[in-house]
């Protein structure tokens, strides 16, 4: 009976892994929904006039217990449940690897905030009840999500050494854009307050090269402004590169998930792939 339960908890709270076709969705869709409604609670208590009168601050700190007295249930069914799996079977070392393991953590971070405002008593914990947003990533774990979602991982794990590279090469840069502006820029009357040093000198060149252009800095010698249009002209060059690279594993990712739809020459009766050429039998 004990085990039997544990299975079905287990099912309820990992549809992806186990399942239960009746309630899962059920019980995924409500927690989904609360997780929504947790964040809009989080943006809304940053406008003045949502939480001005007590009555506001009343709703939002109730929704806010209801909320983490069933993140935390489901956080404890999820440890207590997690030995079902083989990778957690022992019951204590196999529950604080769980623990530990990423979703878990999420999970955990989500509920902290508030017992750390409740037992120890600071008073704003606003930005760290942001957390709350990186529930979201628990909709990964719903079965109609799982293929995109690792689709994605699949992409990055097998482009990981082209995207190093190209980050290898963006950092590169980087350095040496923000070095070369401010020996060119550091010593002019105007910029000498701005282009401080080679570290202060890397906001601007993060801005050129992604190509936002705040205009808080801005080079104002010959030589800076020479040395500027080189680097937007390389540096458009050096952005595009891991999103072709990304581009081209998606495509790859795509290709190998294709499903051949099968069909029979009508001639000769062999099996061949709609998707392929028209070849001569």
């Amino acid at each position: 009976m004990y085990h039997k339960t544990k299975e079905k908890v287990h099912g309820l709270l990992h549809p992806e892994i186990v399942g239960d076709k009746n309630w899962d969705k059920i019980i995924n869709v409500f927690i989904i929904t609360l997780i929504i409604l947790n964040v809009a609670a989080v943006i809304l208590e940053t406008v003045p006039s949502f939480h001005d009168e007590p009555h506001e601050k009343q709703f939002f700190f109730y929704f806010d217990l209801i909320s983490v007295i069933i993140f935390t249930i489901e956080y404890v069914l999820r440890v207590w449940s997690s030995n079902h799996e083989l990778k957690y079977r022992h019951s204590i070392k196999g529950r604080i690897k769980y623990m530990l393991s990423p979703g878990a953590l999420i999970d955990l971070l989500a509920i902290l905030p508030f017992f750390l405002h409740t037992l120890i008593g600071i008073n704003d914990l606003r930005m760290l009840r942001i957390l709350r947003l990186m529930r979201f990533l628990r909709l990964f774990r719903l079965t109609a999500y799982m293929k995109s979602a690792q689709s994605i991982i699949n992409v990055f794990k097998s482009r990981k050494n082209e995207l190093l590279l190209s980050l290898v090469l963006v950092l590169f840069l980087i350095i040496f854009s923000s070095s070369a502006i401010y020996f060119a820029e550091h010593t002019h009357p105007e910029n000498k307050y701005k282009f401080v040093s080679i570290p202060a000198t890397i906001w601007w060149s993060v801005v050129t090269l992604t190509t936002t252009g705040y205009g808080d800095m801005y080079p104002m010698t010959t030589l800076g402004k020479t040395m500027a249009g080189v680097i937007m002209l390389t540096g458009v060059a050096f952005f595009a590169l891991p999103a072709g690279i990304i581009t081209a594993g998606f495509l790859e990712e795509f290709r190998k998930n294709k499903k051949h739809r099968k069909t029979k020459c009508p001639q000769c009766g062999h099996e061949m792939d709609t998707d392929e050429s028209h070849q001569d039998h």
